[in-house]
């Protein structure tokens, strides 16, 4: 019964990735001519690459200009999402004996990061927040905000001040992923990039994978809430349109051990929707994505859970916490009655840029990790080689790669290999 609602994730449909494809690779062969003509076609804004850039006075002027509570929120929640991030720096290590074999791990920044923040129909300080911030922690030395002309606000460009962007294009759609991830003469080439996108954003995203590195592919997002009894009808019904009203594919499940609860809640949702702003939107998404499992006991809730792995989890529970350790499949878990969704979408420090369609069970928030890369390190003594030398060999024999043998050989024998015999 639950099947045809678990995961949404997939290759995304043929139209979109052909039309994206073509923008791709027209950018990528015509650069900044390529992408001024499909910003004037897709957009409606017409730019030069000169009017591109966003100067760094912008910015600052748009901080200033902000109403002090929005700044103080912007400024809150910049703080709490670097200390939360600190917390994940770290991970390299150092191992050398007496002998001075070395085995290490060092950790090293990206060079540069783009970050696309969607723009046109709303405003989102958030995502530059919550995807720059970690970047910065991590050491990132360069982070190139692009967003369609239409999206840059005072907010946007505050944040981007505040968060630790280096520089900010007017740019957006598949164009703009295309140039961020093969450069142009006006937009650098970066080594990863993150940030949500419509469709076509997402579908770009895909194309330019292996190009460039990608942070995921973000599908519609989601919420699942495990309710008992205890629960307030309230909380549930608001919490549901609170995820239902960011787009029409938006899924909200309820899964409740109680019967009563699931009664009350479709007059209870009924009555807030009619109450809502977005009130067609989150119609459509609770009509086509809105679901209500109920089930005998917690433990089938968790199971429930953890087969759809969703991007965000809600626990309105009389005792959550056990719950909340048995959950293993999900983008990020809210514990109690008095922690909804909206609190991580802002301030609470872990980022918002979470795994959706299932992807949760293998994929993991964005993080400090996703800006640095790995890199290993050997120092071998000669006694250290000189032990290891006939396992090389032989492995490297069984495998036919002869050569392999041959560069161990030769430092053996004092200098002389096979061919020197």
């Amino acid at each position: 019964m639950l099947a045809p609602h678990l995961g949404r994730g997939g290759a995304g449909d043929p139209d979109t990735a052909a039309a994206v494809r073509a923008i791709v690779d027209d950018v990528r062969a015509r650069g900044d001519a390529a992408v001024r003509e499909h910003g004037r076609r897709l957009d409606g804004a017409d730019l030069s690459p000169a009017e591109w850039e966003i100067p760094r006075s912008e910015w600052q002027a748009a901080q200033r200009r902000l109403a002090p509570p929005l700044r103080g929120a912007l400024e809150t929640a910049v703080a709490r999402v670097r200390a939360y991030h600190e917390r994940q720096v770290g991970g390299g290590f150092l191992e050398r004996d007496a002998e001075g074999n070395t085995l290490a791990m060092r950790l090293l920044p990206l060079d540069r990061v783009g970050v696309y923040v969607p723009g046109g129909k709303a405003s989102y300080p958030s995502t530059v927040i919550m995807n720059v911030v970690p970047a910065t922690v991590a050491g990132v030395p360069e982070i190139v905000m692009v967003t369609p002309p239409g999206g840059i606000t005072d907010a946007v460009l505050a944040a981007a001040e505040l968060a630790g962007v280096t520089r900010a294009l007017r740019i957006g759609g598949p164009q703009a992923i295309a140039a961020l991830a093969f450069g142009t003469q006006t937009v650098p080439r970066v080594d990863k990039i993150v940030g949500p996108g419509n469709r076509f954003v997402t579908a770009a995203k895909r194309e330019v994978a292996g190009a460039v590195g990608i942070d995921m592919l973000a599908g519609p997002t989601e919420v699942l809430i495990i309710a008992d009894r205890t629960a307030d009808v309230r909380y549930v019904a608001a919490d549901l349109i609170a995820q239902a009203e960011h787009d029409e594919d938006a899924a909200a499940w309820c899964v409740t051990t109680s019967p009563e609860l699931a009664d009350a809640l479709e007059g209870e949702l009924a009555r807030r929707v009619a109450q809502a702003p977005r009130r067609d939107i989150v119609r459509r998404a609770l009509a086509a994505h809105g679901v209500v499992v109920v089930v005998p006991d917690l433990d089938a809730a968790v199971e429930v859970a953890n087969r759809r792995a969703p991007e965000h989890l809600e626990l309105l529970l009389a005792d959550p916490w056990p719950i909340a350790n048995r959950i293993r499949h999900a983008g990020a878990v809210f514990v109690g009655a008095t922690t909804p969704e909206p609190v991580g979408d802002y301030i609470a420090g872990p980022s918002h840029v979470l795994p959706t369609g299932g992807t949760a069970r293998y994929v993991s928030p964005l993080g400090v990790y996703d800006f640095v890369k790995r890199t290993s390190i050997i120092s071998y003594s000669p006694e250290r080689l000189a032990a290891d030398a006939d396992h090389i060999i032989a492995l490297a024999e069984a495998e036919g790669l002869f050569g392999h043998a041959e560069a161990i050989r030769i430092r053996q024998d004092g200098g002389r290999g096979t061919r020197d015999r």
